[in-house]
């Protein structure tokens, strides 16, 4: 990757955002210094060497760090300089840029995908679209598809730097002609194996936050998603591991349906709010942090992408002169969602649940093995749902909910293992206290009260609920 920055400005938002982008996709990196012909002579080898030492300050922290740098004016004098001019410090940048190259491996194996960055009809011959093959390889006669048309084409002949060949593989730049296939139906895309890529409305991604983004990543907020060679607006939900599995090892790019995972509000991370629920109980109050997380993709359009590809999540309705990163996260696509009607055939596979907590009062003691409870419940919620739920007393007791009692919304808790003398006299004297409060004038009643309230006996329901389960049941472990 080459890194150009005018060196009479230094790193602008969008150098940054590049910057960005190079440490996603890219291993090595070139910083060009242009513009040099607009410092003053005398000053210009100074002005070069500080702002060398800026970018190193910059890059220090980056897996760019020790980069070369190299300074040039590719055009001294502008657009309308005499071509007289000589470029300056361009050999320089070329020997660079011959010493960082490197031959990559490539792998004619596996299916045909090639990246389509032009598209244009040659009279006589047909449509050729010029690219790079990405993966696998191509010959003579092979039929390939462009899937975002649905359409199939038999490759006519093919071409690499003006020179006819009869095979392209993963790494070559080549143009191949197709005939019957109008141009202007394909600016830049995808072309590949018949069948190989599929076209998706979701998708399940592993991801991570770009640390220069500002602000919270927020379920149900819509980024533009660029996930292969399409940007579209999508909306997220995040989840992660439970809790107890946050320091479990995560194999890569695998996700698995056969766990359950942790919905939540936000991606977590250490200057988060949701992260301060995770906190250990320990004196230190560290903030818990999962090795991985991910996000459930909803696409506005469909998109064609190959799987395990490169997905990168921005807000690029900022405004560019913001001083700001849009790009928020980035990560890989794990599994895409074919059927249009997913919510109904594919979510109700992903296991992510939501933790409900609800919290109420003792009301009175029933008898050594029962009480009634409420504040729990609004009197019209259907409290037969939760008969047989279990609930936990702030003195102790373990209690199971065993029906609706009135029609105001209490309820009555079986005690199995009976009330503790201390818990059952700490109600019995509320009750009383509450009983004289009641004969008396309203203000003794209001002080019984708070008097009351200032130590009630609380019910704590703890359940899980999953949150792609149409029956939307309330699951306890």
């Amino acid at each position: 990757m080459m890194l150009v920055i005018d060196v009479t400005k230094g790193m602008q938002t969008q150098s940054a955002e590049c910057l960005v982008i190079g440490q996603i996709a890219c291993q090595k990196m070139v910083v060009v210094l242009n513009k040099i012909d607009l410092l003053p002579e005398g000053k210009r080898q100074s002005a070069i060497e500080k702002m060398t030492k800026k970018m190193q300050k910059t890059l220090e922290n980056t897996k760019f760090c020790g980069c070369p740098i190299v300074a040039v004016a590719a055009k001294p004098g502008g657009p309308e300089a005499p071509e007289s001019e000589n470029p300056l410090g361009v050999s320089e940048l070329i020997e660079v840029l011959k010493s960082q190259a490197y031959l990559p491996s490539r792998d004619p194996s596996g299916h045909f995908l090639m990246a389509v960055d032009h598209c244009f009809s040659i009279k006589g011959q047909g449509t050729v679209m010029t690219g790079t093959i990405l993966s696998g390889s191509v010959s003579l006669g092979d039929n390939v598809e462009i899937p975002a048309l649905k359409v199939t084409k038999k490759v006519k002949s093919m071409q690499m730097f003006h020179t006819p060949v009869t095979y392209a593989m993963q790494g070559d730049r080549v143009g191949i002609c197709v005939t019957q296939f109008d141009p202007k139906l394909l600016e830049r895309g995808l072309i590949c194996t018949p069948e190989s890529l599929h076209t998706i409305h979701a998708a399940i991604i592993s991801l991570k936050k770009i640390q220069y983004f500002r602000g919270a990543l927020q379920t149900k907020a819509k980024f533009h998603i660029t996930v292969g060679h399409e940007t579209v607006m999508g909306r997220v939900m995040f989840f992660s591991p439970a809790p107890a599995d946050f320091n479990e090892e995560i194999k890569e790019n695998v996700f698995d349906f056969e766990k359950d995972y942790l919905y939540q509000e936000e991606y977590l991370s250490k200057d988060s709010n949701s992260s301060e629920e995770n906190k250990e109980n320990d004196q230190a109050g560290e903030v818990q942090l999962p090795r991985q997380q991910w996000a459930l993709l909803e696409f506005e359009k469909p998109v064609t992408c190959p799987k395990l590809c490169l997905v990168i999540g921005s807000k690029l309705d900022t405004d560019i002169h913001a001083n700001t990163c849009r790009l928020a996260f980035h990560g890989v696509l794990l599994q895409g969602m074919e059927d249009k009607n997913y919510m109904e055939t594919f979510l109700p596979k992903l296991k992510v649940y939501k933790l409900k907590h609800k919290e109420g009062q003792v009301e009175r003691v029933m008898d050594d093995y029962s009480v009634i409870g409420r504040s729990l419940f609004k009197k019209e919620t259907n409290i037969q749902i939760f008969v047989g739920l279990k609930v936990k007393l702030s003195t102790g007791e373990d209690g199971i909910i065993d029906g609706g009692f009135g029609q105001s919304g209490k309820f009555k808790i079986r005690i199995p293992d009976g009330l503790k003398p201390d818990t059952k006299m700490l109600l019995t004297v509320a009750s009383k206290k509450k009983s004289k409060a009641g004969k008396g004038d309203p203000s003794k009643e209001d002080e019984s009260s708070k008097n009351d309230s200032a130590q009630p006996v609380t019910i704590s329901l703890l359940f899980k609920r999953y949150v792609f389960d149409t029956q939307k049941k309330m699951i306890q472990s």
